[in-house]
């Protein structure tokens, strides 16, 4: 039992960095929530459409009145004969005078069909920047829970190995105790020997691969790369809101990918913008005006006041506008390309996702069934190593086995968490994910 012993030392001692400090257990629901809200390109997307928010108040001034005041003092003299004054006797050019003016205007459009339809396109567009943001922080998350399943697969794996080095030390034990009581030959201990150190080397290169997925976990949750992290709970999503029939899954993803409701919305701008255009040949409507106080000594001011409405209709641009048009429709017609390009890999992405996680489900019920029987074998051929009937050889096959079945679980596992999550993020249904 001392080569055992010496096992466990060393399952307890060989730990990696991240477990320093106590570590800060994360959901796979954790993992994702804090991806969409704390990941880097996330934030800058929400950012962007806090300027489109902004945006549409800059547009809905020019439907407000523009109001401005102003006062000045001038000295000044007045040439007469150029404004045709000539009286005899008179200079022709006045003396220096003081001139006190203080002034306020304002100016109000009425009506213009293109301003009113720029202001919804400012209004539209915001919500385009909203739906870009939801999407950008999809994918975030989205990322992020791909980081999650790379830790919970490492930890997996640590798991493994770690049964993997207890299985050799304990048939290490047992071929030390026959060769000394001269019942096996020295190769049956050099073999377990071996065995033994190359459990060692794959539970130290789990520990590293464990490390780097924390590195990782926490870049995309937004943490500081130092933070200590452990994938805890299930590391697949329950996929009872996940549909399986393709069909029913390309519904709800139309329904909720915020990608495709995007592209709509930019499709929509577009044709806006094309109105705008050819609204510009409408009348547009205007009202100014202005109260005027001046003259040339503070204690007798004279009020003078002006008010107007004025209507502006173009006429002649040299074509400029009809050009527009042309540019604008060419700007549609290739939106409309990508908005059906885009229906379609929506399309695609759904049926595919329903495929993976039937596939990865079959994987762990296969690859399950396999551990059982490999464990199996390894307990015969243990037994069978115990009592001398059989060397080395079949053990160390039975445990390699083992161990490469191991993997194959953890990695349909993981399998199962990736298409669970890419099936959420194909279907727009990764803000359900608690």
């Amino acid at each position: 039992m001392k080569s055992l012993k010496w096992a466990m030392v060393l399952l307890a001692c060989t730990v990696g960095p991240a477990a320093a400090q106590s570590p800060r257990a994360l959901t796979l629901g954790e993992a994702i929530g804090r991806g969409w809200s704390n990941g880097v390109n996330a934030m800058l997307a929400r950012l962007a459409a806090t300027g489109a928010d902004t945006r549409v108040g800059e547009t809905r001034a020019a439907l407000l009145p523009d109001v401005s005041a102003g006062a000045s003092v001038e000295r000044q003299t007045i040439n007469l004969h150029e404004f045709g004054i000539a009286i005899p006797g008179f200079p022709a050019v006045t003396d220096p005078f003081t001139l006190y003016r203080g002034r306020a205007q304002f100016t109000q459009l009425l009506y213009d069909a293109a301003t009113l339809e720029h202001l919804r396109i400012a209004r539209d567009s915001a919500v385009m920047a909203g739906l870009d943001a939801r999407n950008v922080g999809q994918l975030s998350a989205a990322l992020a829970g791909a980081a999650w399943l790379q830790l919970a697969s490492a930890q997996a794996t640590i798991t493994a190995r770690e049964d993997d080095s207890v299985t050799a030390f304990a048939l290490l034990d047992i071929a030390t105790s026959r060769v000394n009581a001269g019942a096996a030959p020295r190769i049956d201990l050099t073999r377990s020997q071996t065995e033994a150190a190359a459990t060692r080397t794959a539970l130290a290169v789990a520990r590293n691969a464990r490390d780097r997925a924390t590195l990782e976990l926490a870049r995309a949750v937004g943490l500081p790369p130092a933070t200590p992290l452990v994938a805890s709970g299930e590391p697949v999503l329950a996929g009872d809101s996940l549909p399986t029939d393709p069909d029913s899954a390309v519904a709800l993803a139309d329904r909720r990918r915020s990608d495709l409701a995007a592209e709509q919305q930019r499709l929509v701008m577009l044709r806006e913008g094309l109105t705008a255009i050819k609204r510009e040949r409408l009348p547009q409507a205007t009202a100014s005006g202005y109260i005027q106080t001046s003259g040339t000594r503070t204690d007798s001011l004279y009020r003078t006041w002006n008010i107007g409405v004025g209507v502006s209709l173009p006429i002649f641009d040299g074509f400029r506008r009809e050009r527009r048009e042309d540019e604008q429709q060419v700007r549609i017609d290739a939106e409309q390309v990508r908005l059906d390009d885009l229906r379609d890999q929506v399309d695609a992405d759904a049926r595919q996702a329903v495929l993976d996680l039937a596939s990865a489900r079959d994987q762990v019920a296969l690859a399950t069934e396999r551990l059982r029987l490999a464990d199996e074998v390894l307990s015969e051929a243990r037994d069978r190593f115990s009592a001398g009937v059989t060397g080395t050889v079949e053990t160390t096959n039975a445990q390699a086995d083992v161990a490469q079945a191991r993997d194959v679980l953890i990695q349909a596992r993981l399998a199962v968490g990736v298409a669970q999550v890419s099936a959420a993020r194909a279907l727009g249904l990764l803000d359900q994910v608690h």
